[in-house]
């Protein structure tokens, strides 16, 4: 499909890579974006950047009654962005309790895969469509310094492939997003270069266009990617590392 002339909803949209992706659809012609935020004041900036093309709607991925209530109003719908994320940065084994993991899983994993089964019928309605997941390099690598996030994106992509086979049938298109480090406030504490939300969502878009089940978008998940495949336990290893490090950087 071609994002000119499309209709998407994002979740997640009032800041980092969800603002990014709304930028970014605008700029490459949909003819309309619904920024979802648990505030849709949270995103009247964007409403009023793009009077007529962006429109706020209320959305918790931890609220059904709110993904069944968005998927009603916004019925044109033909790109789902399941960006809405958390990362509580705890340990599986270190936690306290298991409260921050059943959070990251809830919002990472339920949340999304409750998003495309309600915007399913939308999509097949408005000629297929695209799904968007936006997931980590943390779905590829286990990294331990993020016991519950890390596992949550694991589960996603693999949720991405049933979901993709399920509605083949229908014609819509569902890309997984690999992303690395960018400059969003859930890595505001990592150091070294980091890319711009814009720059993932316009990454993101060459998945519409060219129907790709999988992207890396960045330098960084193009590298991890790399070096997993030439050494996987050494990439492992590294990431274990990660645990005791003062400071964590890209490395650039």
């Amino acid at each position: 499909m071609e994002v000119q002339g499309c209709v998407a909803i994002v979740t997640g949209a009032n800041r980092g890579i969800g603002e990014g992706f709304v930028h970014v659809l605008i700029e490459q012609g949909a003819a309309k974006v619904y920024a979802a935020a648990r505030d849709p004041a949270s995103a009247q900036h964007l409403v009023d950047q793009y009077p007529g093309k962006v429109f706020a709607v209320r959305l918790d991925v931890l609220k059904p009654d709110q993904i069944v209530e968005a998927a009603a109003a916004c019925p044109d719908v033909s790109v789902l962005v399941n960006n809405a994320g958390v990362s509580t940065g705890k340990c599986l084994i270190g936690a306290d309790d298991m409260s921050a993991m059943r959070e990251e899983m809830e919002v990472n994993y339920f949340g999304p895969v409750a998003m495309s089964r309600a915007f399913a019928p939308v999509l097949k309605a408005n000629g297929g469509g695209a799904i968007l997941n936006v997931l980590s390099v943390a779905g590829i690598v286990a990294v331990p310094n993020m016991g519950g996030y890390s596992p949550s994106k694991f589960a996603m992509r693999a949720a991405g492939s049933c979901i993709r086979a399920e509605l083949a049938g229908q014609g819509t298109s569902v890309t997984s997003l690999i992303v690395g480090s960018v400059d969003t406030r859930m890595a505001s504490h990592v150091k070294g270069s980091k890319e711009a939300p814009e720059d993932i969502a316009r990454a993101a878009m060459k998945g519409i266009t060219r129907g790709v089940d999988e992207i890396d978008t960045d330098r960084f998940a193009i590298e991890s990617r790399a070096a997993l495949a030439r050494d996987p336990k050494g990439t492992e290893r590294g990431m274990a590392k990660m645990l005791h490090a003062k400071e964590l950087s890209t490395g650039r």
